[in-house]
């Protein structure tokens, strides 16, 4: 039997340890700096042709530059953006991120009895990406060229017309029973399953208003295919400096914004969060997202990952009892 060496062994056992603890951390830090490895889907919860699409494209482009991957925009309506936000909270191939908005992030949790996700521990707020002031519109063929003259129009008439949103809950849902409540007036509401299929409706007439973000609607204000009678702002747009805003026009301290940000499974490794939100960041502050917004009246924001959770707190905490005071309930309750 050879004889041992005790100290020679304990030398050979460290010297073993440390290149295995060596190469292991290797191929750790290699394998989090191969991520992604693949391209990343950005889902969307609602239907094309709405400010959520306008967003995710603008930063989408921009992340791809700088994460070596593909950001593609999937676009998944239905269920007031629920089946989208259970699909991804649950999605383990660590490449499904998804934009949170307002409505599902600050307004689904309190009109639904049961979410298959909960909206503060399934998902990691990564950048608020943009706020998206909203514009009060009407078809041009109603009688009115202004708020006060809408809200005349409206309380001459009680239950008589229709407004428009892309599904109870909405953004657009909340901004225009937000109005109703300030101006005391009462219209019907018609949800849609999206933002598009709602503006086809409205410019064809068989809607007489709506709320929508600026980004959707420009286009169709400037071709004179909707009439825009206020803005959701503090303050005038620039792109429409003639509209007041509502405040302006008799409703001091009315406010309203939509906003849209990043939201990855809670479950991913922080690896791939950290550099999620840098990536992220970078995008939604560049000089390119910033423009193409701007061009649609979007604001881009891009903070970091505790500002956005802190916000969307606050706005959890804002818009609870606007729900509980104007009984908005999902469709089928």
């Amino acid at each position: 039997m050879p004889t041992t060496h005790p100290a020679l062994t304990r030398r050979d056992w460290l010297t073993h340890t440390a290149v295995t603890g060596l190469a292991m951390g290797t191929g750790l830090a290699q394998a989090q700096s191969t991520w992604p490895s693949k391209p990343l889907r950005l889902v969307v919860p609602f239907a094309p042709g709405g400010s959520s699409e306008i967003v995710a494209r603008a930063v989408a482009g921009e992340m791809a530059k700088s994460l070596g991957q593909n950001v593609f925009v999937d676009n998944k309506p239905g269920a007031a953006g629920n089946i989208a936000m259970q699909e991804v909270a649950h999605s383990s191939d660590e490449h499904t991120l998804i934009l949170g908005h307002i409505g599902t992030l600050a307004v689904n949790p309190y009109i639904f009895p049961k979410l298959a996700y909960d909206a503060n521990k399934d998902f990691v707020p990564i950048t608020l990406v943009s706020k998206v002031p909203s514009l009060y519109v009407v078809h041009p063929d109603l009688p009115v060229k202004n708020l006060k003259e809408f809200v005349a129009y409206a309380k001459a008439r009680p239950g008589q017309l229709n407004y428009g949103s892309a599904g109870n809950g909405s953004a657009g849902h909340l901004a225009f029973e937000y109005l109703k409540m300030a101006t005391d007036t009462f219209m019907l509401h018609v949800p849609y399953r999206g933002t598009g299929p709602m503006l086809t409706d409205l410019m064809a007439g068989r809607l007489q208003a709506a709320a929508v973000g600026a980004p959707a609607l420009l286009q169709f204000i400037k071709a004179g295919r909707l009439r825009c009678i206020a803005t959701g702002t503090s303050t005038r747009l620039p792109q429409l400096p003639d509209v007041p805003t509502v405040a302006e026009q008799g409703y001091k301290g009315f406010e309203m914004t939509q906003w849209y940000g990043l939201m990855a499974p809670s479950s991913w490794p922080k690896a791939h969060i950290d550099r999620l939100e840098a990536e992220a960041i970078k995008a939604a502050r560049g000089k390119v997202v910033a423009d193409k917004l701007s061009q649609d009246t979007a604001l881009a924001v891009g903070n970091t990952r505790a500002e956005f959770d802190a916000f969307i707190k606050q706005e959890q905490a804002r818009w609870k009892p606007v729900i509980a005071r104007a009984k908005i309930q999902p469709e089928g309750i």
